[in-house]
């Protein structure tokens, strides 16, 4: 499967359930899902997040 990435930086005054809801958000409505999460000393949080990239053909080609 081919996925395309999306790397996130949430800075450290945002909270657990505020990150939550954000990436709830992205997984309805853009087809996101959770690849990794990594939590800095400073508080900050490098999320990457993952979805299937869609092979659509380009318009003018055939195949």
């Amino acid at each position: 499967m081919d996925y395309e990435y999306a790397p996130l930086r949430l800075p450290p005054n945002v909270d657990r359930v505020t990150a939550a809801v954000q990436l709830a958000i992205q997984a309805e409505y853009a087809g996101w899902e959770l690849a990794r999460v990594r939590l800095y000393r400073d508080g900050t949080r490098q999320v990457v997040l993952r979805r299937r990239r869609v092979n659509q053909p380009q318009p003018g080609l055939s195949y």
